[in-house]
């Protein structure tokens, strides 16, 4: 059996056995933490979640994060119940109550609560909304580094904004569970989605970056998460004289690219070794490491 592995592959930890979870203002050891089956979360997958790592006791780039956050709740119309310092305080009391202070990451997840019936219609749900919050001990493995993530090309698109919008982090991920599931089938590790018109576009749990011939390429975003790390790299490159554009292309030309990495929160970049079986530049990755020492002194900066 092909053995797979995933961007978000950490290092076992036994601290997380007795982790304390925050729901709707308790904080609860992870066996006790509990939400009914008629939550809309639960039910319909009616919610928004946003992941943060903590470094050296700070959440990296919190207000990005709150931005995209509080932006999507007032999308799909959820009242979040508080404001960015509300959200602050409950991340505080939950990293107090773990001890944690570095290498952390937490999933924050707001549903439109306890519904009284199990229907659709938003109003249904009238007790307000479910606030959950999970934290971990978690560090990448660091053999992704070396051994890089397969990709496989998958049929599941990321679809238009009008049908379900890319941008929204919500609870209902089955476009992309379906994705990697065709990946898996494929032999690889993650899924490489196209956008609707057969452009690459992202992963099916990060964003996705080339590099040929010294440039850095990425997708225009108009289908993709707006991934906060994804900006950052974007960023980063402007600043630092690394060619950088957002653009459509092809898969004949991430096949041919020098280099390529994804970005998400978690794994900050992880190198891609092939895509379609097919290997991806030499395993040098100059480029790619230029970019990561310049994405971690950037969290040192931010986080010291």
């Amino acid at each position: 059996m092909t053995e797979h592995t995933t961007t978000h592959a950490a290092d076992e930890d036994a601290r997380n056995r007795d982790i304390k979870i925050y729901v709707n203002g308790d904080i609860l050891h992870r066996d006790e933490a509990k939400v009914s089956v008629y939550d809309a979360g639960f039910m319909l997958g009616d919610g928004i979640w946003e992941g943060m790592r903590l470094y050296n006791g700070t959440w990296a780039f919190f207000d990005e994060h709150m931005d995209r956050f509080f932006n999507s709740c007032k999308a799909i119309s959820l009242d979040v119940g508080m404001d960015k310092a509300g959200i602050a305080d409950a991340l505080r009391r939950t990293a107090e109550a773990n001890d944690m202070h570095d290498d952390v990451h937490c999933r924050l997840m707001l549903t439109r609560g306890i519904k009284d019936k199990p229907f659709q219609h938003p109003s249904l749900s009238t007790t307000g909304p479910t606030l959950v919050i999970i934290m971990e001990h978690s560090k990448p493995v660091d053999r992704l580094q070396s051994k890089g993530i397969r990709l496989a090309s998958v049929p599941q698109v990321r679809g238009l904004p009008h049908s379900q919008d890319p941008k929204l982090n919500s609870h209902s991920k089955l476009n992309c569970i379906i994705a990697c599931l065709q990946a898996e089938e494929a032999g690889a590790d993650e899924a490489l989605m196209l956008d609707p018109h057969g452009f690459v576009n992202t992963t099916n749990a990060c964003n996705f970056f080339i590099v040929r011939r010294g440039e850095v390429w990425t997708s225009t975003g108009d289908y993709c998460m707006n991934g906060v790390t994804r900006q950052k790299v974007i960023d980063l490159c402007h600043a630092n004289g690394i060619p950088m554009k957002e653009k459509n292309f092809s898969l004949y030309e991430a096949y041919g690219a020098d280099e390529a990495f994804l970005t998400g929160t978690f794994g900050a970049q992880t190198p891609v070794a092939e895509i379609d079986g097919k290997p991806i530049g030499t395993g040098e990755r100059p480029v790619t490491k230029r970019i990561q020492a310049l994405y971690k002194e950037l969290i040192k900066q931010h986080t010291a």
